[in-house]
């Protein structure tokens, strides 16, 4: 999609036009609605696009809303492989986060899609909840998603997910994320301080790390991002009069690195289904243990006791008690830290991850 943010291509001829999904225009609002369920435009740029390079594969991410779905039969009239990556969970979710209200849920399975309607699952909109309903409900009857060969999933949990909700388990294949573990220096060496890296919203559970901070006598929490909750997190810390945390706002580049590498730990402790989080293998790449909440796919890139420790999720006191142990246990933070970084080079590093993706590619050739 055009955007001012892109940087500049030999392909942005093809790009599609930009979208203001937060426009307050009602005229406009409905036509973007209709470009979410179906874009001729997108259908009809992909199709010159594939005419002009003429690939092998296509390998799809994130192609839901800005794109739609109108581009997969484009793609398969030309006998093209099709393989997607699966980032979230908006194949089987309308609101692709399988959370409603603060909570889990997995009402829409077996295609009661209606049930995001009834919730107003999507921003407490209903009538962007409505046109999610209607796309998912296009797409499952236009069997779009039976259109994808293979589906990759960055965590083995929402391979499990897929299968749950009606993907042939043939067709989904589990690939880690990664790092390159060469841009990152392990750094042993901490000032005293553990970290929360990410969207201050509701689904990633700041709130219940807030309640655990005021069972944790000693050490500093630095929260590093910003999102919708930002304002009430301020609020909290102020009115509960909790010390031990402070909000630095996002952070990029050398300054957020720097963060990093001079933090104790860091904290993840999402409430909903996580994929498999790029930040928590980050911080394993700089050498530092992670205490992960027992969600989505968290906990299988953390083994509990080696490189990190596992909580509850939702469960304050629990976390606390994580916390608590860490800061009890300093020494063994070396090397914690020293096997999460093992484990980016063993595991979570490109060349594995390369290997994958090209033995799912050749194997789609060979067909």
């Amino acid at each position: 999609m055009h955007d001012q943010k892109n940087k500049q291509s030999d392909w942005e001829g093809y790009f599609t036009s930009y979208v203001d999904y937060q426009t307050e225009n009602l005229g406009k609002k409905i036509q973007f609605a209709g470009k979410i369920i179906y874009s001729f435009e997108a259908r009809k740029k992909i199709g010159r696009l594939l005419d002009a390079f003429k690939p092998d594969i296509v390998h799809l991410h994130i192609f839901q809303h800005q794109l739609s779905a109108s581009i997969l039969p484009e793609i398969k009239k030309r006998n093209i492989p099709i393989v997607y990556t699966a980032h979230d969970l908006k194949s089987v979710c309308p609101n692709y986060k399988m959370l409603s209200n603060g909570l889990v849920c997995e009402e829409c399975k077996g295609g009661h899609y209606y049930n995001c309607f009834k919730k107003r699952c999507v921003k407490n909109s209903s009538l962007k909840s409505m046109v999610n309903v209607i796309e998912m409900y296009f797409y499952r009857y236009k069997k779009y998603y039976e259109l994808i060969d293979i589906v990759i999933t960055p965590s083995n949990f929402y391979r499990k997910k897929l299968v749950e909700f009606g993907f042939p388990e043939k067709k989904v294949i589990h690939v880690p994320n990664f790092v390159d573990e060469n841009l990152f220096i392990p750094t042993y060496n901490h000032h005293g301080y553990f970290i929360y890296l990410g969207r201050l919203s509701e689904e990633k559970g700041v709130l219940t790390l807030l309640d655990a901070m005021k069972l944790v006598p000693s050490g500093q929490l630095v929260i590093i991002g910003t999102g919708p909750l930002e304002e009430e997190i301020k609020s909290k810390i102020s009115s509960s009069n909790i010390s031990n945390v402070k909000l630095v706002g996002f952070q990029t580049g050398e300054s957020l690195k720097q963060y990093i590498e001079h933090s104790m730990f860091s904290i993840l402790p999402s409430e909903w289904y996580e994929n498999g989080p790029i930040s928590l293998i980050e911080n394993f790449a700089c050498g530092k243990p992670v205490i992960g909440a027992d969600i989505g796919g968290i906990p299988e890139h953390i083994s509990d006791g080696v490189d990190g420790l596992i909580f509850r999720s939702g469960n304050h006191v629990d976390l606390a008690e994580k916390i608590n142990i860490l800061l009890a246990g300093k020494n063994n933070l070396f090397h914690m830290g020293a096997e999460g970084r093992l484990k980016v080079e063993r595991v979570f590093n490109p060349r594995t991850h390369l290997e994958q993706i090209m033995t799912i590619y050749a194997s789609l050739r060979c067909r």
